[in-house]
C-alpha cells in the first residue's frame, strides 16, 4: 500500500483541500481507496449484481457529487446505493430514493426530467447541486463514524467551492444534518449554541462573521424506500420543503413539469 496513495486513510485530506474547481475534485475523489471496508463492499457488489441489473457494468468507485458549480442550493444525503449510485456513477440515480427525489426536483422545477436512470441520459438540475458526507456505497447503508470522517474533507472542500453563491443546504436525514455541522462550523459558519437538531422543516440561520453573509440550513426526511412506505416522507412533505430552500435560494428553474 502506497502511504501517499489513493489507498491511504489521508488520502482524502491530503487529496481535497488543494482542489481549486470541481471537476477537479471530483477527479481525485474518484480514485479514493481509503476506507478498506467500503471499498470491498463497493466493488463485491459489482460483481455478484443484483439479478435485474446483471447486464450492468457497475461504476465500483465513489460517487461524485451532480449539479452546477454555481449552485445556491446544496442538498446533502447520506451515501450511494449499492444498486443505485453505485451501478450508475451518479449520486440518487438507479434506485427507489432517487425516483422520489429527482421526480420531485422536476416537479418543483428544479430538475429538467423526472427521472434519473444512467449518466448521460439527459438530466440536468437548475440551481442545486446534490452531494453527499460518505461516497462509497456502505453495507445496510450505514457508514461508519470513522468512514464518515475520513471521507468529511471532499464534502468540506466541496461546499468550500460551492460558497461564493451558495445561500441554502438542505440535510435529507439526521445522518446528513450531523455530519454538516462540524463541517459548517470548521467553515466560519456560526452555529446556535445547543446545536440545533435535526428535524423535517427545521430551519436554522447561520452567518459568516468574517464577511457577514447568511446561509440557511433546512432539515428534510430522506427519500428512502423506508420513510416514502410509511409516510414518514409524503411527496407534498418533500415538495414544500424544496420549494421553501428555492425561495430562499433564489433559485428560478424552467418551471414545474418543463414549463417556463
Amino acid at each position: 500500500m502506497r502511504r501517499d496513495g489513493p489507498d491511504d486513510a489521508g488520502y482524502p485530506a491530503r487529496s481535497a483541500p488543494g482542489c481549486g474547481a470541481l471537476g477537479e475534485l471530483e477527479t481525485k475523489l474518484v480514485d479514493c481507496r481509503a476506507c478498506p471496508r467500503l471499498v470491498a463492499w463497493r466493488e463485491q457488489v459489482a460483481v455478484v449484481k443484483r439479478s435485474s441489473f446483471r447486464d450492468w457494468e457497475y461504476w465500483a468507485r465513489p460517487v461524485p457529487g451532480f449539479g452546477p458549480a454555481d449552485a445556491p442550493l446544496a442538498l446533502i444525503g447520506l451515501a450511494p446505493a449499492a444498486h443505485g449510485g453505485n451501478r450508475t456513477g451518479r449520486i440518487f440515480t438507479g434506485d427507489p430514493s432517487g425516483e422520489v427525489l429527482y421526480a420531485a426536483l422536476y416537479e418543483v422545477g428544479l430538475a429538467s426530467q423526472p427521472t434519473a436512470t444512467h449518466r448521460g441520459d439527459g438530466l440536468a438540475l437548475h440551481g442545486v447541486r446534490i452531494t453527499v458526507p460518505v461516497h462509497c456505497a456502505p453495507p445496510d447503508n450505514r457508514p461508519s463514524v470513522g468512514e464518515r470522517d475520513t471521507c468529511r474533507p471532499w464534502l468540506a472542500r466541496e461546499l468550500e467551492l460551492l460558497r461564493p453563491g451558495l445561500r441554502v443546504v438542505v440535510a435529507l436525514g439526521g445522518f446528513a444534518w450531523q455530519a454538516l455541522l462540524p463541517v459548517l462550523a470548521d467553515a466560519g459558519w456560526s452555529l446556535p449554541r445547543p446545536r440545533p437538531k435535526f428535524g423535517h422543516g427545521a430551519q436554522v440561520l447561520l452567518t459568516d462573521a468574517r464577511s457577514g453573509r447568511d446561509l440557511y440550513l433546512l432539515g428534510c426526511y430522506h427519500p428512502s424506500q423506508r420513510n416514502v412506505s410509511t409516510h414518514t416522507l409524503t411527496v407534498p412533505m418533500l415538495h414544500t420543503v424544496l420549494r421553501h430552500a428555492a425561495q430562499l435560494a433564489g433559485v428560478t428553474g424552467p418551471g414545474p413539469r418543463g414549463t417556463p
